[in-house]
């Protein structure tokens, strides 16, 4: 059985690397406990007002769903600052430090690549909904103001795992 200290990634290491993040997660986690809690209380007051008037408000399901794509990406660049995002650490854990790099350095290029073609993506799909004026089922409103998150939270992650990138790879390269 291995060291603690030798494994990477694993949230019992003491090395996480949260003390090195440069800006607070605490911003990330603020905004996710605001949007789950906005979630609640809007699904709470459509219960309530089903219940007791028999009728339900159809316009809260809007709400609901960009809020919850809203803390997930908000979820997701709190979990890359702390160093919390998926993994598997089986097999990362039985690599040399050699090929343990070798993965770090992959997995900030894949994710930077993806999040980026969200950030190109989705910019375009906000753009396209506020050029044609395109408005919501619910409520009508511009439908642009719900999907300029995606590429701006995009951005966010991006930047959160190139400073883990830069910590991991750079800055500390030999305690991968």
């Amino acid at each position: 059985m291995s060291d603690d200290r030798d494994i990477p990634h694993t949230p019992q290491s003491p090395d996480t690397g949260a003390d090195h993040v440069i800006v607070s997660v605490k911003i990330e986690e603020a905004l996710g406990a605001a949007a789950m809690a906005l979630i609640c209380l809007i699904s709470i007051g459509n219960v309530l007002a089903r219940y007791f008037t028999n009728i339900s408000f159809a316009f809260t399901e809007e709400f609901s769903v960009v809020l919850l794509a809203f803390m997930t990406f908000v979820g997701a660049s709190a979990a890359f600052a702390s160093n919390e995002h998926i993994r598997i650490t089986f097999f990362l854990q039985r690599m040399p430090r050699p090929l343990r790099w070798l993965c770090e350095l992959v997995t900030v290029l894949v994710t930077t690549i993806m999040f980026a073609m969200i950030v190109y993506y989705g910019a375009r799909v906000t753009y396209d909904e506020w050029f044609w004026g395109e408005t919501s089922p619910g409520l009508g409103n511009s439908v642009w103001l719900y999907t300029i998150w995606l590429p701006i939270l995009s951005i966010a992650i991006i930047l959160r795992v190139l400073g883990r990138g830069y910590d991991r790879l750079i800055r500390r390269a030999g305690s991968v």
